[in-house]
């Protein structure tokens, strides 16, 4: 059996799928995210789609919810503040974060330094269809995230195509 080089992207034999450390759709996304499609929901039959997710110190994600899919936060690297319906929580390497659908929630690199994540959505399609509209493709390596809020029409941009996707943007935690 000849053996195959590790970091490629493909399709197993058997119908898996095969996606190497640097590879991946990446799209940038407002508050610092650099966003790695791993796997999509095309290639799971709408299963779940899998992210690995870079946030530059102080970005991340603002209030929302998602009406049709859980969420599942995984830490690799760094710390993160999450709002979970209220409740504050920081975590570091090796934590998960579980949210349910229809949850608001937030999260935030607490750390100084660049923190990354594996972030699924069960069942796959609408989260990553909305994150691939909003955001514009970028570079999966060599491209430190951005710092900083997003701008009011980035805001209003969110809002308008989180509704096409069940993504409701809130404008403050409880």
């Amino acid at each position: 059996m000849e053996a195959k080089d590790p970091s490629s992207i493909g399709i197993i034999s058997v119908g898996g799928v095969r996606v190497g450390p640097a590879e991946g759709r990446a799209i940038r996304m407002p508050r610092a995210q650099l966003v790695t499609r791993k796997v999509g929901s095309d290639q799971t039959g709408g299963a779940y789609s899998l992210f690995e997710v870079t946030v530059g110190p102080g970005g991340g994600e603002g209030p929302h919810i998602q009406h049709r899919e859980d969420e599942c936060f995984y830490v690799l690297e760094g710390r993160f503040g999450f709002v979970v319906e209220g409740e504050q929580i920081e975590v570091g390497p090796g934590s998960l974060v579980y949210v349910p659908k229809g949850v608001l929630h937030a999260f935030e690199n607490a750390s100084e330094t660049t923190g990354r994540m594996l972030v699924s959505q069960t069942p796959g399609g609408a989260y990553e269809r909305f994150i691939e509209e909003v955001g514009p493709p970028a570079a999966a390596e060599g491209m430190p995230p951005e710092t900083g809020e997003p701008m009011g029409d980035d805001i209003r941009r969110l809002a308008a195509v989180g509704a096409l996707y069940g993504v409701e943007m809130v404008s403050t935690l409880p």
